[in-house]
């Protein structure tokens, strides 16, 4: 039986890990760093981290709302979009994640794309 791609992305630690550095990259970007004005960053890591746990199959600990509600109203351009994923890949590789693990992570969040983009 093979990983689960949690598993693959090293569990909860690696996780929060990676969703860590996400964060600090999407406040680093001017693309979308004024999304995030205001907001605590760890409540955003933790929101991330929970989510991204959640999400590759390990335990069910995401609270929020999902991508739909989260992201209503907002009018998010597809630019923004991928300011985001460019911003996941980054994260990943800089935690050395693998070639195959990060294509399942980007085909994940882009599946979530008409969830996001223009709501």
């Amino acid at each position: 039986m093979s990983e689960s791609l949690y598993e693959r992305l090293g569990g909860t630690e690696g996780i929060t890990k990676i969703a860590g550095d996400l964060v600090d990259i999407h406040l680093a970007n001017p693309a979308i760093s004024t999304r995030f004005a205001g907001k605590d960053a760890s409540t955003l890591k933790n929101g991330a981290a929970t989510f991204f746990i959640a999400g590759t199959g390990g335990p069910d600990v995401y609270k929020g709302k999902d991508m739909l509600a989260t992201h209503k109203g907002m009018n998010i351009s597809a630019a923004e979009f991928m300011a985001v994923l460019s911003d996941a890949l980054a994260a990943l590789q800089k935690n050395g994640i693998g070639q195959r693990e990060q294509e399942e992570v980007l085909f994940i969040f882009y599946s979530m794309r008409a969830d996001i983009v223009l709501v």
